[in-house]
């Protein structure tokens, strides 16, 4: 599906071009998004552009343009006592306001601040951006989105005009609107109503914005009304288990029953039977569902003998589950499932920091989550509020429990010009560096502003859309270890990858990178905007998950298992992997020579294939047969520096994986009379 990005920008007058688009062009949670339009420098091999300096200045246009005293000036609140919403739902935090997908009404009233509103300057009025509100329109009283405006000050008249992408403004006509006085704003007047999001949220913001002056140039009414959205009825079931286990492991089980679009916190009681243990789990046959459990339950299970288990669940109104497999064994090492990317409310995603981390945890069943925000995308920017990135960082400290879940504190660094990277703080604090500063808006000038800090930096989306990665730059070595190989955007490896990502540019292919001689291990990353990190491929065809290999869970852990690349990448299947050359585990580096291949895969669906890439090449295919378990051995010969090796397995259903390379180089000399460390 294609669903417009689109915020505020600080000039009305790009309005009719770019409503709230100028920051529009993330389609985020789904497979395609707006194409660029711009010619900026910047061209791949094929003379294709990729850089978008007309994005970079547009942004830098409205930093710069001039705010007068009474652009953003006034206040509004929302009417509840004139509000509607279908509100069978219980109350999800507070009593909610709008259930997903389903049609309110809601009055607002604006007040004007000490200067006013002079004849010909603007009120705008902006329904959350995001994920499915009807745009607001005054054209048609029987259609969704209806929107009415009035005001008793007398001698004034209001212009009410629709702009693209869901944007209303209010032209001030037969005099100023004095200081006090008021505009009545109700979205969904009609019979029609407004359509809520699809994606149920805390804190979901309606915003407001004046031109004061009416120079064409706005700024965001402060303190912006929110609402809760409630999620719909019970529609579907997940059961998700640890990967791998030892005898006497005691492991987590995580039963969740969301709505239709996969939001948790929905109305269910009821039984839970739970079935496939086969007396090597310690597995209750069954949990019950209570109300203040909103759907979701966790069980720690004892994992007695080797195996492989997958836990079938039955539940209220007759749902059913499967989980991804856990396999048991004295020699398994320890996976952990992260999502090391995706977005809030604080920038264009979807609830607030707590309910990311939240849903991660506790319905995803991550074992570690990263929340990357934009530093400058969205309704408020982050490089601009420290407040909100506060609040990153806030929730990623309570969040953080070592041995139980990582939570991490990131930005999005949005550069239109180098790529989008996601900056990821593997400590407490941190700070938002700009691609729009001047002193951060390279990705040499960010690494060197990062400094000694336990930072890691990770290109996304890198062969397309929006905007691919600019390879010419080699990554930091110490920085930037890993690449994202998958994401919501779709599968950036090669052009013969599942699920392409859209709008692929030639030249930037995560293969292309490693043609270059870079040395980067394999993320699968979310960049969920729904508020489901963890379980992006429930709305749209890819997802994107980090399986990390490490004995311990802790953010330091964390940092070195990716830094030495002991990872693989799924697009959202847990699918157990391991794959080795000789005794070098993936990420490693290796001798060159001869060298023996082995593969075990346990997936989560049956298997097409697994194919075995040597430097850029399929050399081999390794048939499925339809099975859920594959051991593999290939002998790979005259394997020379700078080459490099990893396998792809494909599922009958599109689930895919990725290891990480397993790079060919000389063994580094050491200085006579140094030991190994």
């Amino acid at each position: 599906m294609l669903v417009d990005r689109k915020t505020f920008v600080g000039h009305a007058k790009l309005a009719a071009a770019l409503a709230l688009g100028v920051v529009a062009a993330l389609c985020v949670g789904c497979s395609r998004e707006p194409k660029r339009t711009g010619k900026p420098e910047g061209t791949t091999a094929a003379g294709r552009s990729i850089a978008r300096r007309d994005m970079v200045e547009a942004l830098k246009e409205d930093l710069k343009a001039p705010r007068h005293p009474s652009d953003g000036g006034g206040s509004v609140r929302l009417i509840e006592e004139e509000s509607t919403a279908d509100v069978r739902a219980p109350a999800f935090g507070k009593a909610p306001l709008a259930i997903v997908s389903t049609p309110g009404r809601w009055s607002f009233l604006y007040t004007a601040g000490p200067d006013g509103i002079a004849e010909g300057g603007m009120l705008f009025f902006q329904a959350p951006p995001f994920w499915g509100w009807s745009p607001p329109q005054v054209s048609d009283e029987q259609a969704p989105g209806y929107t009415t405006v009035a005001t008793d000050a007398k001698g004034v008249r209001l212009e009410p005009r629709a702009f693209d992408n869901g944007l209303l403004g209010i032209t001030i006509r037969g005099r100023r609107l004095e200081a006090g006085e008021q505009v009545r704003i109700v979205y969904g007047a009609g019979p029609a109503g407004a359509l809520a999001d699809r994606y149920a949220e805390h804190d979901s913001r309606f915003w407001f914005a004046v031109d004061g002056d009416g120079d064409g140039v706005r700024a965001l009414v402060a303190d912006p009304p929110a609402i809760d959205v409630a999620p719909g009825p019970p529609a579907r079931m997940l059961v998700t288990i640890a990967s791998t286990a030892k005898p006497g492991d005691v492991v987590r089980l995580v039963v969740a029953i969301l709505d239709r679009a996969g939001n948790a916190g929905v109305d269910v009681t009821g039984e839970v039977r739970l079935e496939g243990a086969e007396g090597g789990l310690d597995l209750p046959e069954r949990i019950v569902l209570r109300k203040a459990d909103r759907g979701r339950h966790t069980v720690w299970v004892l994992a007695k003998h080797p195996g492989i288990y997958r836990i079938r669940a039955t539940g209220p109104a007759g749902l059913t589950a499967e989980s991804n497999p856990l396999v048991v064994g004295p020699r398994e090492p320890r996976i952990v499932w992260a999502d090391l990317h995706g977005h809030s409310n604080l920038s264009d995603g979807t609830g607030t920091p707590r309910d990311y981390f939240t849903y991660a945890r506790d319905v995803a069943g991550l074992d570690a989550a990263a929340l990357t925000d934009h530093d400058h995308w969205g309704m408020e920017f982050l490089d601009a509020h420290p407040e909100h990135w506060q609040e990153i960082v806030e929730a990623a400290r309570q969040f953080y429990r070592p041995e139980s879940f990582v939570a991490l504190a990131g930005f999005e660094w949005t550069s239109w010009i180098y790529g989008h990277r996601h900056v990821l703080f593997f400590q407490e604090g941190g700070q938002v560096l700009s691609s729009l500063d001047p002193n951060t808006d390279t990705p040499a000038e960010l690494w060197q502003a990062i400094g000694r800090r336990r930072v890691l930096t990770i290109a996304h989306h890198p062969a397309g859309g929006p905007i691919a990665t600019d390879w010419s730059v080699p990554p930091h070595s110490t920085f930037e270890p890993v690449t994202e190989i998958v994401s919501v955007h779709g599968c950036s490896e090669a052009p013969d990858c599942p699920a392409r990502i859209y709008d692929a540019v030639e030249g930037h292919y995560v293969r292309d990178a490693l043609a270059r001689g870079y040395r980067l291990g394999f993320t699968g990353g979310g960049d969920t905007h729904d508020g489901h990190p963890g379980l992006g491929q429930l709305g749209a065809p890819s997802g994107g998950l980090t399986a990390v290999v490490t004995e311990a869970l802790t953010r330091e852990t964390l940092l070195l298992a990716l830094h030495f690349r002991r990872i693989y990448a799924t697009n959202g299947p847990r699918i157990v992997l391991r794959m080795a050359l000789d005794d070098r585990p993936m990420g490693a580096p290796i001798a060159p020579g001869d060298h023996d291949l082995f593969v075990r895969v346990v997936a989560t669906a049956p298997l097409e294939r697994v194919d075995v890439v040597r430097s850029g090449r399929v050399v081999d295919s390794i048939d499925g047969g339809g099975r859920t378990e594959l051991t593999a051995t290939r002998s790979l010969s005259g394997l020379t520096e700078g080459e490099y090796v990893y396998v792809r397995v494909l599922q009958k259903d599109g689930g895919a994986a990725w290891a990480s390379p397993v790079f060919v180089e000389e063994p580094k000399r050491r200085p006579a009379g140094q030991g190994a460390r």
